[in-house]
């Protein structure tokens, strides 16, 4: 047994469509709707530029197997932040700038890593790695 990779997110939110929009404006993320039995009121999902579905969002009212009391917009437990590898470090502080965001800036030189800390609408902690820009 190994892990191979991390496979998604899930987002549990009272704004879906202002939650895909800003994965797709920010990140160039392409929405699709999830599959059945979920419907595009419920769930949607959020695909990278491999064709994988990396971020999952459901609606409050979405049906979950696993299901817990979610308030959106609060600490979400134990869970910090999630991190994203991406390239286009300019790139991303433009749209950020743009959006009117507010994010901070991180160097870690011994790795050569540029990161950028920003939340979601709903409150998640996005950290933003940039290896060698």
């Amino acid at each position: 047994m190994k892990v191979e990779a991390l496979d998604h997110i899930n987002i549990i939110t009272d704004d879906l469509d202002g939650t895909a929009e800003f994965y797709a404006s920010l990140l160039g993320l392409e929405r699709r709707d999830a599959p059945p039995p979920l419907t595009p009121q419920t769930a949607t999902w959020m695909y990278d530029a491999q064709d994988r579905a990396i971020i999952h969002i459901n609606s409050l009212d979405c049906p979950r197997t696993y299901d817990r009391e979610i308030t959106p917009g609060a600490l979400t437990g134990a869970l910090h932040h999630v991190a994203l590898r991406l390239s286009g470090y300019d790139e991303m502080k433009a749209r950020l700038d743009r959006r009117g965001a507010d994010y901070q800036e991180n160097l870690v030189a011994a790795i050569g890593l540029r990161q950028i800390f920003t939340a979601d609408p709903n409150n998640i902690l996005l950290e933003l790695n940039f290896f060698g820009e």
